[in-house]
């Protein structure tokens, strides 16, 4: 996967993630979907850490640094567009 591509399928991953977390806040003993909530935030951790080990930290917290100095500094800042990726629509 490149770089955009493993950004895209995180983003995707975490949205899952707070929109399944929506859902249980108001069904809590749904099993179903407490197993799809999990597999989804072990999916995404395991792709954020492999997106780190070959790009650098994702965010200024709540990362590992797989360096020997503070990198996330290293990388576009959130309001640069090439931090970014657009959606476009498939038509």
């Amino acid at each position: 996967m490149s770089k955009m591509e493993m950004l895209k399928a995180l983003t995707a991953l975490d949205f899952m993630a707070v929109d399944l977390q929506l859902f249980l806040d108001t069904h809590p003993n749904d099993k179903e979907a407490l197993e799809k909530y999990n597999e989804v935030i072990k999916e995404g951790d395991m792709l954020r850490s492999q997106y780190e080990k070959q790009y650098g930290s994702l965010f200024s917290f709540r990362s590992y640094n797989h360096s020997d100095r503070f990198n996330w500094v290293d990388n576009p800042w959130p309001w640069k567009k090439e931090a970014n990726f657009e959606i476009k629509e498939d038509k």
